[in-house]
């Protein structure tokens, strides 16, 4: 019989390979915990991140400054009706407090300078900046754009809260305290007053200061008139003497 009349053989199905070994079981299962143990870890670290971001928009939806509360309940019904405003919108309001010490020491000494920056920071819960000199001035050895002083400026939560800490604890340990002086208004709603002494903050450590700085204290408000003024600034319990 020829090749073509000759039937085909059934071929027999090929046998499947069985996998390979990938290794020592043992390494196989501590690179699977090593994974297992990287993933949790990933997760835990962006569930903090989620909270610390939250945490630095909004501390506690909740929380109101007892003065900003103070404000709207007491201080503003007040004036409303010691001003005869007709309208809430009228009433004063403190826009903004700035904070600034002089450290003209700091053009000579970059750790003084440092040093008023830090603790401005702790009194004001907000960082402070360093201001440099504009021009220079020969009598007192400073130069155009060297350090000179450290300010911040407090608005809306943190404004009320360190009106809170200067007026019911600041300003109580001053030595020979007798009431702040009344006359030093600006004539446009604006209040400044000097401290001579920045450790009567709580926040100040006297043991851990090398130097004792000297504070302005300017507070902004709305009011068009220093007698509107000084009823605001009297509702938030500022101790005038006069």
């Amino acid at each position: 019989m020829s090749e073509a009349g000759k039937p085909e053989k059934a071929k027999a199905p090929k046998a499947e390979k069985a996998p390979r070994p990938t290794g020592n079981p043992n390494e196989k299962a501590k690179a699977d915990a090593k994974a297992e143990k990287k993933a949790k870890k990933g997760a835990a670290d962006k569930a903090a991140g989620a909270q610390v971001a939250v945490g630095e928009e909004a501390r506690d939806p909740n929380y109101v400054p007892r003065m900003k509360k103070r404000y709207h309940e007491v201080i503003k019904p007040a004036l409303m009706k010691e001003f005869g405003y007709k309208n809430a919108l009228q009433v004063p309001k403190i826009n903004k407090v700035v904070l600034n010490i002089g450290a003209g020491e700091g053009s000579q000494d970059t750790k003084k300078i440092q040093a008023a920056q830090n603790d401005l920071t702790a009194i004001a819960g907000q960082k402070a900046v360093i201001t440099k000199a504009k021009k220079a001035i020969s009598t007192f050895k400073i130069t155009a754009g060297r350090p000179v002083g450290v300010k911040v400026t407090l608005r809306q939560d943190r404004m009320y809260e360190f009106l809170d800490r200067f007026v019911t604890i600041a300003l109580p340990r001053v030595r020979d305290f007798r009431g702040l002086n009344a006359k030093s208004f600006d004539g446009r709603g604006n209040y400044a007053l000097g401290l001579k002494e920045h450790i009567i903050f709580v926040e100040i450590d006297y043991d851990k200061t090398e130097t004792v700085w000297g504070m302005d204290i300017i507070i902004n408000t709305s009011a068009k008139t220093d007698e509107e003024a000084k009823a605001l600034l009297k509702g938030f319990q500022f101790p005038f003497m006069n």
